[in-house]
């Protein structure tokens, strides 16, 4: 998902969170093992949210901070490394060029990191592809809707496995749960017959790009944290919801769990609200995240 881009001080404390301690290390690190959790991916994993003035801003409400916050008193030594970037791609993530990382790209700051910190990643998550061009999630235009899926899936799918393999071989030992995505564009449904007609064609493109990156994972026998049935986004059966009325079940979830029904200056945005991110934090541990 879209945001802004990471400043180099905050990239800088996680990556030197195992020296400084500015992850969250206490006092009592050596009397217990070190272990870590590390958060990639794009806006989501770095908890972006519409601050006051309408400014996506990075927040510690994020899916990350959160599953991290439901870990950690089972693994009090457990450290959270955050690498995200915001509107990060899935070629961006592998070549670089939208944050400033040692060694130049996402994979590249993550891969040092692992084999930096072998058989002690006790946990890997992953979001990534919502920013893809032709996407089918990131609010895609009528004409993008046509081409998202068959234009996206091959590159989406190939940089992916890159991306998945250079983890892996960096630790082979590290599990890795990966999400696939909402849908904001459900919002479009409150828009009379034309924003409804188009909520439903989002859908179903959505589908097939949420499966596409579904299956790319599971082939690679990483676990899925199903974050598009959790926001029931094929579910178009009606319910109520307070200040919005009669809505559609999945246009209903896009309003509670993202500032995307907001009235402005905060909204429309894409981003999940606290609410949201928790849905998502409770999707990778029933994914298996513990």
């Amino acid at each position: 998902m879209r945001g802004i881009a990471v400043p180099a001080l905050g990239l800088a404390c996680s990556l030197a969170a195992v020296i400084t301690g500015c992850a969250g290390a206490g006092g009592s690190s050596h009397a217990v093992p070190v272990t870590y959790y590390l958060s990639l991916g794009d806006s989501l994993s770095q908890g972006v949210q519409p601050d006051a003035a309408g400014v996506s801003v990075r927040t510690r409400d994020g899916y990350a901070d959160q599953l991290y916050a439901a870990l950690r008193p089972r693994h009090p030594g457990l450290r959270l490394v955050k690498l995200g970037c915001p509107d990060e791609t899935t070629a961006t993530m592998i070549h670089g060029g939208i944050c400033s990382y040692p060694g130049g790209s996402q994979l590249a700051a993550a891969v040092s990191f692992l084999q930096a910190h072998r058989r002690k990643v006790s946990l890997i998550t992953l979001d990534i592809g919502a920013n893809d061009p032709d996407s089918c999630i990131t609010m895609p235009s009528v004409t993008k809707l046509a081409t998202c899926v068959g234009k996206s899936m091959p590159r989406t799918a190939a940089n992916l496995a890159t991306i998945v393999t250079s983890l892996r071989q960096a630790d082979p030992g590290a599990p890795i749960i990966a999400m696939n995505y909402y849908l904001p564009a459900l919002a479009e449904w409150r828009h009379g017959l034309v924003g409804q007609a188009f909520a439903r064609l989002s859908e179903l493109a959505a589908v097939g790009y949420n499966t596409l990156l579904t299956n790319a994972y599971k082939a690679s026998g990483i676990r899925v944290a199903d974050v598009f049935s959790a926001f029931h986004t094929t579910d178009f059966g009606e319910v109520t919801v307070p200040g919005f009325g009669r809505l559609p079940r999945n246009v209903a979830a896009i309003c509670q769990w993202t500032w995307e029904c907001a009235a402005p200056p905060r909204g429309p945005n894409q981003h999940a609200n606290q609410a949201g991110y928790q849905v998502i934090a409770r999707s990778f541990l029933l994914a298996g995240a513990h």
